[in-house]
């Protein structure tokens, strides 16, 4: 089954860059999870680009956060001008229907660690207007604004600011990395749908990176989803198959959450897959077991394309309210 792919989180911009900084890979073909050319062979295709950082992500100390993220951003956004036959920067649920609609992959921008801004909220206006549409608000780490699900922790003074200006400038929020503590302060001060854009079922293997059922049903309700993460390390056992992913899918749907799961892939971001899954290209794969385990055509639509953009439509939507 080709569906159109709306997928919530990639790694891919790191991956484009070697440690110095400077253009190692080209988008259009690459030995990696993403690019163009296999990307292109999907009906349609919306691919959300993490620009991904952490305090400490340069051991030899020659390259800032701050730095790492504007290679990523300056970098990618030369790969979408040279290819801009194949890809267009979108900033909205409109300007994403525009470019599939013409043919074209859809590269929308999110922001996974502010350690690229400095943890600074003052700095949101400016990310939003380069059409930046979700942000994380830690990684792995405890920061100047949330504990992670590592370190535990809830979110700060700056971490609320943090989430309120996010919210004014139309960015979705992303609470996947973040500690359950985070969470729930998250959701008692939200305005708007929260997600987890690359977080599976803790019911279903129970790790902290996973949510639990609690946290799912919170998000359903924010009018939020949760991106099916393919990383086997939070799948479950070994061997992990497509058909562990889709484990996770039906529990979720077992928790009347049809409405509220989309895909969080985590290409260029994971060494382990499952198995029949390569990269881009085996989205299709994966919608070809869902309707195998029983799965109705429009849910797995509903998945794979409908629920992430309809989250995107109402973060615009409450921005302008």
């Amino acid at each position: 089954m080709n569906l159109p792919v709306f997928d919530l989180h990639c790694d891919t911009a790191l991956e484009l860059l070697d440690s110095q900084c400077r253009p190692v890979e080209r988008l259009k073909r690459r030995r990696g999870h993403i690019d163009l050319e296999r990307g292109g062979k999907l009906p349609a295709y919306a691919q959300l680009f993490a620009f991904f950082t952490t305090p400490d992500m340069d051991a030899t100390g020659r390259f800032s956060p701050e730095m790492i993220f504007d290679a990523m951003l300056s970098n990618l956004q030369r790969e979408l001008q040279e290819n801009r036959d194949q890809i267009l920067q979108a900033r909205t649920p409109a300007e994403i229907r525009q470019a599939v609609d013409g043919g074209k992959i859809a590269a929308v921008f999110s922001l996974e660690g502010p350690a690229g801004i400095g943890f600074d909220p003052g700095r949101l206006e400016e990310l939003a207007a380069l059409g930046f549409c979700m942000t994380t608000l830690t990684w792995n780490e405890c920061n100047p604004l949330a504990g992670s699900h590592k370190t535990g922790g809830g979110l700060t003074a700056r971490g609320k600011e943090y989430v309120r200006r996010a919210q004014s400038y139309g960015m979705a929020l992303d609470v996947s990395h973040l500690s359950d503590e985070g969470f729930w302060d998250v959701m008692d001060i939200t305005c708007g749908p929260v997600s987890a854009s690359h977080s599976n079922s803790r019911k279903v293997f129970p790790v902290s990176r996973n949510l639990t059922d609690e946290m799912f049903q919170a998000i359903c309700q924010t009018g939020g989803v949760a991106g099916l993460n393919l990383y086997t390390g939070f799948l479950g056992e070994e061997p992990v198959t497509l058909e562990t992913a889709c484990r996770h899918v039906l529990h979720w749907l077992d928790l009347d959450g049809g409405k509220h799961i989309a895909l969080g892939g985590d290409l260029d971001g994971i060494s382990e897959m499952p198995a029949g899954f390569e990269g881009v290209q085996s989205w299709p794969a994966l919608a070809r077991r869902l309707l195998e385990r029983g799965l109705e055509e429009e849910t797995v639509g509903n998945i794979f394309w409908n629920n992430a953009i309809g989250v995107m439509e109402c973060a615009v939507c409450d921005h302008a309210k």
